[in-house]
């Protein structure tokens, strides 16, 4: 019996259909370039395919729709690595999805060219990787927290897990990037038509106000890991 026999024997018909969603499949992948010490770039491109071919930004259409890696991918995918499918199948069935693991960056590294696409997704090489528990935003990424400017909420070695997809309003806590590279953790304290003000996690600092033009994108905090 091969090994995919003996994995499908594992697992009912019914489990692995249930385990077939877009978000799986995806974070399969995501965990197999964790794996095997790749960024899912560095993945791709060792895949010989576009180096952006994984990025977060692509995994959905311009309308809001799923955009599911095809067959070819992920078998170029394997031959990459040198994976099994029955392998990549066990990724999948993971008995706990919700433990994916995200990219991520130190904070005073984010502001670098080449991390973010034009969409503010992560992208490009030279992220790390963490498996925060019970997060099943696959649009999420971290950034660790380095030196005492957001203290005292924010301390150095801590991990804000950053949502670009979770709509942020008034008081939420948040990561901006400014058109001339900054980025920043702040708190939302008023968006008006052409301009707004954020607050400061340290209170020696004052709130700051910017033109909305001068915002590339701003992302919410879900939770920080301390």
């Amino acid at each position: 019996m091969s090994k995919l026999d003996q994995t499908k024997t594992q697992i009912s018909r019914g489990a692995l259909h249930d385990r077939l969603t877009h978000a799986n499949v995806w974070s399969a992948i995501d965990a197999l370039a964790q794996r095997y010490n790749l960024s899912t770039s560095a993945l791709a491109k060792s895949a010989g395919l576009d180096a952006t071919s994984f990025n977060r930004s692509k995994r959905t259409t311009a309308e809001g729709r799923p955009r599911w890696p095809t067959t070819e991918s992920i078998s170029k995918v394997l031959q990459a690595t040198g994976a099994g499918l029955d392998e990549f199948v066990q990724l999948l069935c993971d008995d706990d999805p919700a433990a994916r693991p995200v990219p991520l960056i130190g904070l005073t590294q984010a502001g670098a060219g080449g991390f973010f696409d034009d969409g503010g997704f992560p992208a490009g090489s030279g992220w790390d990787a963490v498996t925060p528990p019970g997060l099943a935003d696959e649009n999420a990424y971290a950034l660790e927290v380095a030196g005492d400017s957001m203290a005292p909420l924010y301390r150095p070695g801590d991990v804000l897990i950053v949502s670009p997809a979770a709509s942020i309003r008034k008081g939420d806590r948040l990561v901006a990037k400014t058109t001339d590279g900054e980025v920043m953790a702040k708190i939302l304290v008023k968006r008006g038509q052409k301009a707004i003000e954020l607050a400061s996690l340290n209170p020696e600092h004052s709130d700051l106000v910017f033109p909305l033009k001068r915002i590339e994108w701003m992302h919410r905090i879900l939770w920080v890991s301390q």
